[in-house]
């Protein structure tokens, strides 16, 4: 059982996938399921994620200090 592990030789034995996946049927399909699988996992993650409320810009602009109130002026005599 382990010789079978440790006797694999991707440079001769990789291309078996095509055998089975002909590329001119099945390319598209793929790529177009990868695109929604990773679409998708990012969408739910954007939404459950607390650092999603960055990109959200719904919080009130921070208050400027009022400024200091001036003396009274002197009274003219």
């Amino acid at each position: 059982m382990f010789q079978d592990v440790f006797n694999y030789k991707p440079k001769e034995q990789d291309y078996r996938i095509w055998l089975v996946l002909n590329p001119a049927t099945w390319l598209i399909p793929i790529l177009m399921s990868v695109f929604l699988l990773g679409i998708l996992i990012h969408a739910f993650l954007f939404s459950v994620s607390p650092y999603g409320e960055y990109w959200v810009a719904d919080a009130a602009p921070a208050a400027e200090a009022a400024p200091a109130p001036a003396k009274p002026a002197p009274a003219a005599e």
